[in-house]
């Protein structure tokens, strides 16, 4: 049985005409033989796969070739062109440098420059993977790369320029080799295919490419995989997709559409589908924020150019970013870049990513609370039934107090802090709310934002104004402010009812309420405020309630209530000075 020769090898390219990708470097590199312009050093680094190595050995051969064409390139019939491709060659030598990395053998490497070639113009020498040299090998190295003989060339490659040194470095020609790209690629499988008669569909052809990243041997590689894999000699996109054990485009497409609509149930049934086909999580989600980078990309024509994709993919990238919108394209990439670096520590991965679908799925609805939170208009009151066709209400602030379970305290409120922020006399700077947290109290809203217009300014404007507040009631008032407090002492909610539990005055719709120190107030306005306005407004159906909180103050204006340690040192300190002395003379410590 013949020996079966790997595309890399059987194919590797012997001019420099047939590298792909590097016309630039192959240009120079012709020019400067043709000129003979050679270095005395040449240094070729770039990522894996993309010609360093090639590039080199066909330069050592033109450069001894005997018969070189008005092109630049080696004629290939010459005793030394013949000796070089039978591996023969006593000019050409190469050396692995992660294999011969010490002082000793670069030591006798420069024993064997000082002897000329016995054939030929130059003796070349190939050092492949130079960044594994040692420093003390680098330094050997140092005066024989400066000063060479005239008939001896060095060329060096790496893939990790950044480690060699700067020494190094000044004394070669460098040449930085590109990532080829996924159609050179794709074209060059192409007519291997055609050479070794196979039947080879485009599609999956650029998916090999795409795959292979800019590096060509891991392009080769894949495709001899996939002829192997093959019966019938013939490569399928759909054969391609399952030996590569890649994720087709599609599910990505499905899974977005069902985002954009909070569809989450499809959107779990078909993660359910992925996950029983083997595919891992982690990868998954890296694939998804891919796709979501590509349909940021396809907004802009000149974006949309930069993709490294087909033109039918291209197109429908296209088609579908517009049915999308920037702010969820960004929203849902952040929500997957945490997932995807906190998936490893994650103790359930399976519900650490559907959380993470979960988040992304009601994004619109976080939008468009905020939308409504930061016009800073009240909301405009729940029409009356007049068997009329009234616009469709914003989302509602939290339910009345009756329907309100133990639990349903603690989340509600959620709804009733976008919805109502606004409405505080003197509201903070409303902030869009947090796509990661808080998404168990909002409601699914498949309505889409629009944009704000002059009839929707007016609106707002006749909502803004007292004229459809109910007349405030004092009694009702009361009524409605203990019964919240009652429920909050049965939910065992005890900081929450301690906090109702004052006596408060009021001044018109304004309840004044005195608290003993700031911690107080920033307690009551991190957790009660909105909640119990929005309660409160939505009982009494008036939107100018508000609640203002008075920090006392002792009668003399300068004492405070002790709480800390710190508080009662310095209070014994400022009475008895002798005291600050003793804890200095025994280095003393108040806080324990």
């Amino acid at each position: 049985m013949e020996n079966f020769i790997v595309s890399a090898r059987k194919y590797r390219p012997t001019q420099f005409d047939s590298v792909v990708g590097q016309s630039h470097i192959t240009t120079t590199l012709k020019n400067a033989i043709k000129s003979n312009h050679l270095a005395q050093a040449f240094l070729f680094c770039g990522p894996r796969g993309v010609g360093k190595t090639t590039c080199a050995r066909i330069l050592a051969k033109t450069i001894n070739c005997e018969n070189i064409g008005n092109d630049g390139e080696a004629c290939g019939t010459c005793p030394s062109c013949q000796s070089f491709q039978d591996n023969t060659s006593l000019t050409i030598h190469e050396l692995d440098a992660a294999s011969n990395n010490s002082v000793d053998d670069i030591r006798n490497l420069i024993d064997q420059v000082r002897y000329p070639p016995q054939r030929g113009r130059y003796k070349i020498y190939i050092i492949d993977e130079v960044h594994m040299l040692s420093a003390a090998a680098f330094n050997a190295f140092l005066k024989t790369l400066e000063e060479p003989p005239s008939y001896a060339i060095f060329i060096l490659a790496t893939t990790e320029k950044h480690k060699i040194l700067p020494t190094i470095l000044s004394r070669c020609q460098i040449f930085d080799f590109n990532r080829i790209q996924w159609k050179d690629m794709a074209d060059h499988l192409a007519s291997i295919a055609v050479k070794e008669n196979i039947q080879a569909e485009p599609s999956a052809l650029e998916l090999i490419a795409i795959k292979a990243d800019g590096g060509l041997r891991d392009a080769l590689s894949m495709f001899d995989l996939n002829v192997t894999f093959s019966t019938d000699n013939a490569l399928r996109h759909k054969d391609v997709l399952e030996n590569l054990h890649i994720l087709d485009s599609d599910y990505y497409v499905s899974l977005t559409n069902h985002l954009i609509q909070q569809n989450h149930v499809e959107t779990l049934v078909l993660l359910d589908e992925i996950m029983r086909k083997g595919f891992d999580g982690q990868q998954f989600i890296s694939g998804f924020m891919e796709h979501l980078r590509n349909l940021l990309f396809a907004k802009d024509p000149q974006t949309l150019a930069l993709m490294e994709i087909s033109d039918e993919s291209r197109a429908k990238f296209k088609q579908q970013a517009e049915f999308t919108s920037t702010s969820f394209l960004l929203s849902a990439m952040n929500i997957c870049s945490t997932c995807e670096s906190n998936y490893k520590s994650a103790k359930n991965a399976r519900l650490h990513l559907e959380l993470c679908l979960l988040k992304i799925n009601y994004l619109p609805s976080v939008y468009q609370l905020a939308t409504e939170g930061s016009s800073g208009k009240k909301p405009e009151p729940q029409a009356k039934s007049t068997g009329a066709t009234t616009q469709p209400t914003p989302v509602a602030a939290a339910p009345a107090i009756e329907t309100v379970t133990a639990a349903a305290v603690i989340e509600t409120p959620v709804v009733a802090s976008e919805s109502t922020a606004p409405l505080v006399k003197d509201p903070p700077k409303p902030v869009a709310p947090s796509p990661v947290a808080g998404l168990g109290g909002l409601r699914s809203s498949k309505s889409v934002i629009k944009p704000k217009t002059q009839e929707n300014e007016v609106k707002e404007q006749a909502v803004a104004s007292d004229f459809n507040n109910q007349a405030f009631d004092l009694p009702k008032f009361l009524g409605v402010w203990n019964e919240i407090a009652q429920k909050y002492k049965d939910a065992n909610l005890i900081n929450k009812f301690v906090m109702m539990d004052r006596p408060i005055e009021l001044v018109d719709t304004v309840a004044h309420m005195k608290v003993e120190n700031e911690v107080q107030v920033q307690h009551f306005n991190e957790q009660l405020r909105m909640e119990v306005l929005g309660i409160l407004r939505e009982r009494l159906q008036n939107y100018a309630i508000d609640i203002v909180l008075d920090v006392t103050v002792q009668a003399d204006g300068d004492k405070k209530l002790l709480y800390t340690q710190s508080d009662k040192y310095d209070f014994l300190v400022h009475k008895h000075p002798l005291l600050g002395e003793l804890k200095q003379k025994l280095g003393l410590d108040h806080e324990f």
